[in-house]
C-alpha cells in the first residue's frame, strides 16, 4: 500500500507490503513494489503514518515499535539498522558506523548505503554527518537534512 501525505517539510511518502514498511521519505515516490491490498500492509500504513505524523510534531523520538521491511545487501541491511540506533538529537560520523558493523575503512561503503536507504527519517540517515562536523551527503539536500536535525535538537542554529 502506498500513501502521500503532508508534514512540515512538504510531502511525505510511506509504502507498506503483508512484511512491514518498504519504503518512506521526503516526496512523492513512485511504489517500488507491486500494490498490495491486505490486512497488514494496511495495518503498517496506518501505524506509520501515525508515527510520522507523530515524530513531526514532537510527540515522538523513536520508530522502534514499526515493523521494518527494507530490500538490500546484507552490508547495506547492517548499516541501516546502525543508523536505527542512533539516538534522536545526536548525530554520529560515516566512520563511527563503519566501525559498528565492522568494516573500520569502510566510511565510503557506509556513505553509498547511507544513500539508498530506502527508509528516509524513520531509519535517520540524516543523523549521520562528515568526520569534521560538516553537513554532507543528504537525498533531499543539505537544507532539509540541517531541518531534521534542528527539528530533533542536535543543531541548535
Amino acid at each position: 500500500m502506498h500513501q502521500v501525505f503532508e508534514t512540515p517539510i512538504g510531502a511525505f511518502f510511506l509504502e507498506t507490503s503483508e512484511d512491514g514498511i518498504v519504503q518512506s521519505g521526503i516526496g512523492e515516490r513512485p511504489p517500488v513494489v507491486p500494490a498490495q491490498t491486505s490486512d497488514a500492509a494496511d495495518a503498517h500504513l496506518k501505524k506509520a503514518v501515525k508515527a510520522v505524523e507523530h515524530y513531526f510534531s514532537h510527540e515522538r523520538e523513536t520508530f522502534d515499535d514499526l515493523v521494518l521491511a527494507p530490500r538490500g545487501s546484507p552490508f547495506q541491511l547492517a548499516v541501516w539498522a546502525e543508523l536505527s540506533k542512533i539516538p534522536y538529537g545526536t548525530t554520529t560520523s560515516y566512520g563511527e558506523i563503519a566501525e559498528r558493523v565492522g568494516q573500520p575503512d569502510g566510511a565510503q561503503a557506509v556513505g553509498r548505503a547511507n544513500n539508498q536507504n530506502p527508509l528516509g527519517v524513520i531509519v535517520p540517515c540524516h543523523r549521520v554527518i562528515g568526520a569534521d562536523g560538516s553537513m554532507v551527503g543528504f537525498g533531499g539536500g543539505i537544507e532539509m537534512k540541517t531541518w531534521l536535525l534542528r527539528h530533533e535538537g542536535a543543531l541548535l542554529l
